[in-house]
């Protein structure tokens, strides 16, 4: 009991994301509760606390943090040792020293907080000031130059603050306190409305023009946390069909923000883990399935709304002049390069897009797109991870310190090793422009200096011809190559700390495959360090090799031809009515001699081919559309299939058979495809079984771009867990390639521990 009553001088760490959060105040306010003696503080290495603490209040103290912190942190460990005796007289906080290449989390974006709503209503000084924030909310990863997270370190440096704001910045029992982002009206950023020649500074006035013009069909580009972004009328059908033409964005669908949830529900069934998702601090965009249409321009066929709530002030006090319950709002960026950042290139490069320009004068110093995500089986699972959730670390058991992951090709990010934490980039987007290669770049060079890291080996794709894989090899450091699908295996793995042998199922678009051939449909049996391609979907030729992304027809063509052969010149299909026969006979030529014709097992382009033999998308405007259709069509009361061979390559041949002739009978093709989903999950689980049955292994893994089609993912996991395996898929890194980099670091590294990577430049693979 005398032990328990006895005061000890106890020093206390904490790592994760605990800077720019409201971590020190929360300490300050849970040690006065517990009159506690001592201080804390802010590094690098995370948040240090010395207290003198009795043993019961030490257990107390500690679990107090673990069930109370501030809902934007996420605590890694806590660990606490007894030091030598030390008097103190009150509890403190103390300024952050910069003791060590040790980093601690940095803090995403936060969406502005329910208190700081209240504040732009009642505080003095910040009425209806749009860049309100506290310790809990506010700009975090997108101003953030250097750690330790302090103003001077951040955009907001050339911000002095007023008096007013200095009190609440230095009150330790301030919401403010140390908010490095604080500011009112009277020091704070401004915003700036370019409409035509004219320059409007007043922001009633602003937010008085915005309301017009959205409200008149007008466009108008606004600067957001991490870009500009695009915004008109959700429901004014000329507006979006205006913007789609101008941003040359023919097919893909647009993101809509809604005025509330109340007003979200109007339109889009709300599942409870959407609804989580989507009033979450990090605010992502939301897959939802719609119930009221919005302008048919928005989601252009699609029964599904890429939703999101406000995030910033700004949205806030716009919405509340608006009479309008929803704006589109899209990336601000010229097309396929990275989202504009900078006023002066968003003026030049926007204005031919928007009809206003709302620009502030505070400095986007990382970039970040909104991020997306959808749920499957009450899960959230990340599409795209950028604002809100980069640069978030996945913790690992392996150590990975030293290690870059270059990423692929699509979709990019790359990933940094920093000891047993993986730190992925924010979405880069496609790495086939000068541009997107530059934010790459400068995105790589930033993330070395904030995170302290100077790689000494690289890992990346296998593609001779990625930007990203060369990039890697001009960093002249130890290359470790990774193929491309057991990366995606390996993602998944890293993400549950997996490491010893699993059935590892990949499927994509594609991947360059160990003979050269594009690969996209595997079956692996792998660990971290090595995998066996146990079995995968059959080769067939892609006529025009990249051609055939844009135009699915050409698949279609190339598997109606290996089975039937010259007879599919007589079969009554639409898609054939619909190629001139001078093109066919090019197609079947180009097969015939293998002019351009690359072999691909890949699951991708099997769904691009039953998608334009049954005509649902015989050419596709964007990546992915010709299966997000098909999915998009599917009939989910069906629940049987097509025939199909199972062997050591799975041939479809059968299937497609099937197909043609239900659609020369006349089914409809929402039963078609229907059936078509339901034949690959039965070949995923027949294959998983079999494996299971040869190995004895039972743990799956299920990762690439195709398991973001909820029709499959949600059923093949349902009927595994059924069977009693112990399934595996992605939710906070994404199962499409920007996923990769993850798994490309913990190959490496498992080799590296292995001793199978040597310390020499162009190394093994």
């Amino acid at each position: 009991m005398a032990k328990e009553n006895a005061h000890i001088t106890t020093f206390i760490q904490i790592k994760g994301l605990v800077q720019g959060v409201g971590f020190r105040p929360f300490i300050y306010r849970i040690a006065h509760q517990y009159n506690l003696k001592g201080w804390v503080e802010n590094r690098n290495d995370g948040v240090l606390i010395k207290v003198n603490v009795s043993y019961e209040n030490l257990e107390n103290f500690i679990n107090e943090i673990k069930l109370q912190a501030p809902v934007a942190s996420n605590i890694f460990s806590i660990t606490h040792k007894i030091t030598e005796p030390e008097e103190f007289f009150d509890f403190r906080i103390v300024k952050s020293e910069n003791s060590s290449e040790e980093i601690t989390d940095v803090s995403p974006d936060i969406a502005v907080c329910d208190a700081c709503l209240e504040d732009l209503k009642k505080q003095v000084h910040r009425i209806n000031y749009p860049f309100i924030n506290c310790t809990n909310c506010g700009p975090r990863f997108s101003i953030i130059r250097d750690l330790p997270y302090d103003r001077y370190k951040t955009t907001m440096e050339p911000f002095v603050m007023c008096d007013t704001c200095r009190t609440e910045y230095e009150n330790v029992l301030d919401r403010r306190f140390h908010a490095q982002p604080v500011a009112c009206s009277a020091c704070g950023p401004e915003y700036e409305l370019i409409l035509g020649d004219r320059s409007i500074n007043d922001f009633h006035e602003i937010l008085d023009q915005t309301k017009d013009l959205l409200e008149n069909g007008k466009i108008i580009a606004i600067k957001g946390i991490g870009g500009f972004q695009i915004a008109c009328d959700a429901q004014n059908e000329n507006a979006v069909k205006t913007l789609r033409n101008r941003k040359v964005r023919e097919g893909k669908p647009f993101a809509v923000m809604f005025k509330n949830i109340k007003r979200l529900q109007e339109f889009v069934h709300l599942f409870p883990q959407e609804k989580k998702s989507v009033e979450s601090w990090r605010r992502p965009i939301v897959i939802v399935q719609e119930k009221k249409k919005l302008a048919p321009s928005v989601s252009v066929g699609f029964k599904t709304i890429g939703a999101m709530l406000p995030y910033m002030p700004y949205h806030y006090l716009l919405f509340e002049t608006l009479d309008i319950p929803a704006i589109v709002l899209t990336s601000g960026n010229l097309s396929d390069e990275p989202i504009e950042i900078d006023d002066s290139n968003a003026v030049k490069n926007l204005q031919h897009i928007a009809d206003a320009i709302l620009i502030y004068n505070r400095e986007i110093y990382n970039r970040a797109d909104d991020s997306v995500v959808f749920s499957v089986n009450e899960k959230e699972r990340l599409i795209r991870r950028s604002r809100g959730y980069a640069p978030e670390p996945v913790n690992l058991n392996l150590n990975v310190d030293g290690i870059f992951a270059a990423g692929a090709e699509l979709v990019n990010c790359f990933c940094i090793g920093k000891d047993k934490q993986a730190i992925l980039s924010q979405h880069i987007g496609d790495l086939k422009n000068l541009e997107t290669l530059e934010f790459y770049t400068e995105s790589f060079n930033r993330y070395k200096k904030l995170f302290r890291t100077e790689p000494f080996i690289v890992a990346f794709d296998k593609h001779p011809d990625y930007l990203s894989t060369r990039f890697a090899k001009d960093l002249n450091i130890v290359q470790v190559k990774v193929q491309h699908h057991h990366a995606h295996i390996a993602s998944c793995m890293a993400e549950f700390n997996l490491d010893e042998k699993v059935i590892g199922i990949s499927m994509d678009g594609t991947g360059y495959g160990d003979d050269g051939n594009i690969w996209g449909g595997e079956f692996f049996i792998c660990d971290l360090i090595d995998y066996q391609r146990y079995s995968h979907f059959e080769y067939i030729p892609l006529p025009g090799g990249d051609q055939v992304t844009k135009e699915p027809w050409r698949t279609g063509i190339s598997y109606l031809y290996k089975i039937y052969g010259n007879e599919l010149l007589d079969m009554d299909l639409q898609i054939l009515k619909d190629i001139a026969p001078s093109k066919l006979n090019l197609i079947i030529q180009a097969i015939d001699k293998n002019i351009n014709c690359p072999l691909s097992s890949s699951a991708g382009r099997l769904f691009d081919a039953v998608a334009a033999i049954t005509n649902v998308c015989p050419v596709s405007k964007f990546h992915a559309e010709a299966p997000m259709r098909l999915e998009s069509i599917a009939n989910p009361g069906i629940d049987f299939g097509y025939p199909f061979d199972l062997g050591y390559i799975v041939s479809f041949e059968s299937t497609i058979k099937a197909i043609v002739e239900d659609l020369l009978d006349g089914m409809d093709v929402a039963e078609i495809s229907a059936k078509f989903h339901n034949t690959v999950i039965n070949v995923i689980f027949a294959m998983a079984s079999q494996i299971r049955k040869e190995s004895g292994i039972n743990k799956v893994v299920l990762s690439g771009g195709t398991f973001q089609n909820k029709y499959i993912l949600s059923r093949i996991e349902k009927i595994l867990e059924k069977e009693k395996f112990e399934v595996y898929s992605q939710l906070k890194v994404p199962s499409n390639d920007g996923g990769i980099a993850l798994g490309q670091l913990v190959i490496a590294a498992k080799r590296k521990e292995m001793g199978l990577v040597v310390p020499k430049a162009f190394g093994n693979e």
